[in-house]
This record gives C-alpha cells, structure tokens and sequence, in this order.
C-alpha cells in the first residue's frame, strides 16, 4: 500500500511539475493584423508619452511588446493590444 501511495505521489508531482508559468503566454487579441494598429505610428504615439524603447516585437500570442523606460524613468516590459493600445500586462524591473 504505501508503495502505490509513493509512485501515485511522484506521478502527482511530475504532473504538476509541467504546470509551471514559465510556459505561459500572453495573449492580447485574436483580431486579425489587418485590424492592428500600424507598428510605426504606435511606436510614435509611445515616445510622445514618454516612453523609451529599446525593444519593440510582436509576441506569438500577438501583442506588442516593447523593453525600455516609462515615462518617469522605471524599466519596463510591457504587453499592449494592437488593435487599440491597450496595455494586457505590465512588468517594473
């Protein structure tokens, strides 16, 4: 009995073990890129509010997403909607 109680607790573990967040995606639209919003003229609109970027890419769960500095000079990871701006998920390093 405890030996089945041992390999149900390490098959629960492995199970869980592939659960982790790190795999995770960020997913901010389903629209498609013909609804976006131009990549130039939204980078524009970032650095008139501001922001400093240092890297700009689309994500594979289709977002902007741009590394750089807000406004008042924090480092930033920030995920945005393409097709209206709107921030998903935003990280201060």
């Amino acid at each position: 009995m405890k030996f089945k109680m041992y390999v149900g607790g390490i098959f629960v573990a492995a199970l869980l073990g592939g659960c982790g967040v790190a795999n995770e995606t960020t997913v901010c639209t389903s629209a498609p890129q013909s609804d976006w919003l131009n990549q130039e003229q939204f980078q524009a609109g970032l650095l008139s509010d501001g922001y400093q970027i240092k890297e700009f890419k689309v994500t594979d769960g289709n977002c902007y997403e741009i590394y750089g500095q807000n406004a008042q000079g924090d480092k930033i990871e920030i995920y945005f909607n393409p097709v209206d701006g709107s921030i998903v998920k935003e990280e201060k390093h």
